[in-house]
């Protein structure tokens, strides 16, 4: 029997999120079982969601060889918060690493990924980068770091500086995108001899699964919101604003809610619901068109399962070519057509190759009205061929089978 692998994942984002619960711990548990490998999640939990989901996370664990090491999450003053919170990520991973050694340190990219470096340098530990955003370039197209501003343009330089490193030094990359790859190939300083994989963003096929919502059920959770039977719905799914465009999704729900007068529009989002109804009163999308609703992650799909269409619009940057984004994963598990963009990893390739929606260049009126007047011809998709799509391409026992290959290229 082969000998158990002591395996440390570094996370800045918390279990209790709803990233955690989906792109984490489903992928560790799946990989748990396929090999001989202990995991050690070290995460900064955000205090209110922890208290929250705290027994979920616990429940989700129990019977894997996972250990969770949960460390609180700080946000203010800003750059000095994270500084102090990656130091006790540091401090915890050397100490685990002291009594339990570790075999290898998987972090995402960012933070996490300079103590995977480190670990790397200093004390000669496997070292597998996934990078699953182009991070330092994805602070300045999200506007979160201003170049103007010396500090910022000094962690700018520091981070592009370290994310050299770690391609130089990792023992294995996981990027989100095809597109990604072949930017990462073509680096002067990526080493060819190490296994590199192509593994988006997956999703639980079980959980978002059409067929456990009936006529009734969908027909039930519509009275709730008070969407009449004969209704389009067109849903978004996920966060409001940063990268995603709430003011041209809401244009679109304006010209859509004028060319369809049947349509609503239903946003199942965690939080800023405020900013999305100021939005529709700015842009007079009438405000009995749009129902706000906040999801638990097992609620999602019954939500989806009232969609028509899904949409969301992603800011074009050179960033955005290394996402794969959750939504459409789980939007394409529950065999639902998505409008969105072009720009944005894979998208507009999987789109046009599966005939499962529609995909704009642009956030023009003449663009979305020819979507619109598309929409408007009742186009007929197939929600089992969608859902076979995704299958295809955003299964999770795929990722996992992936990840698992991955591991072992990296640790053998």
């Amino acid at each position: 029997m082969a000998q158990e692998k002591n395996i440390l994942f570094i996370s800045h984002d918390g279990m209790t999120d709803p990233l955690g619960q989906s792109q984490v711990i489903p992928y560790l548990q799946g990989i748990s079982r396929s090999g001989p490998y202990r995991f050690f999640i070290l995460s900064l939990e955000k205090k209110e969601v922890f208290e929250k989901n705290k027994h979920i996370i616990e429940q989700s664990l129990r019977g894997y060889p996972i250990t969770w090491v949960p460390l609180p999450y700080h946000k203010k003053p800003p750059v000095l918060a994270t500084l102090y919170d990656n130091r006790q990520l540091k401090k915890a991973a050397a100490a685990l690493h002291k009594k339990q050694g570790i075999n290898m340190v998987h972090t995402r990219s960012g933070m996490p990924a300079l103590i995977g470096l480190w670990l790397k340098k200093k004390y000669g530990i496997k070292f597998l980068h996934d990078i699953r955003e182009f991070y330092a370039d994805g602070r300045i197209d999200g506007k979160m770091w201003n170049l103007k501003n010396p500090l910022y343009y000094i962690i700018y330089k520091y981070f592009k500086r370290k994310e050299k490193e770690e391609i130089q030094f990792c023992d294995g990359i996981n990027c989100l995108t095809h597109a990604a790859e072949r930017i990462i190939r073509q680096l002067p300083y990526f080493n060819k001899n190490i296994p590199l994989q192509v593994i988006p963003c997956s999703v639980d096929m079980q959980l978002f699964d059409p067929s456990k919502y009936n006529a009734d059920t969908v027909a039930a959770l519509k009275k709730t919101v008070n969407i009449k039977p004969n209704e389009i719905v067109f849903s978004y799914l996920g966060s409001i604003g940063g990268y995603y465009l709430t003011e041209e999704m809401i244009r679109f729900c304006k010209r859509t809610a004028e060319k369809m007068p049947l349509a609503k529009f239903l946003f199942i989002s965690p939080h800023r619901h405020e900013q999305i109804l100021a939005a529709a009163n700015q842009y007079g999308l009438p405000s009995e068109k749009v129902i706000t609703v906040n999801a638990k992650r097992a609620e999602v799909p019954q939500w989806l399962a009232l969609s028509n269409y899904s949409f969301f619009f992603i800011k074009q940057a050179f960033s955005k070519l290394s996402s794969s984004p959750t939504k459409h994963a789980e939007i394409m598990a529950m065999g639902v057509p998505v409008i969105t963009n072009n720009g944005v990893g894979d998208l507009e390739e999987i789109i046009h190759s599966t005939l499962t929606g529609y995909v704009v260049n642009d956030f023009t009126d003449n663009t979305f009205l020819t979507v619109i007047d598309q929409l408007s011809a009742e186009p007929h998709f197939s929600k089992p061929a969608i859902r076979n799509a995704a299958e295809k391409y955003y299964a999770l026992p795929r990722a996992i089978e992936k990840y698992t290959a991955l591991y072992q290229a990296v640790l053998h």
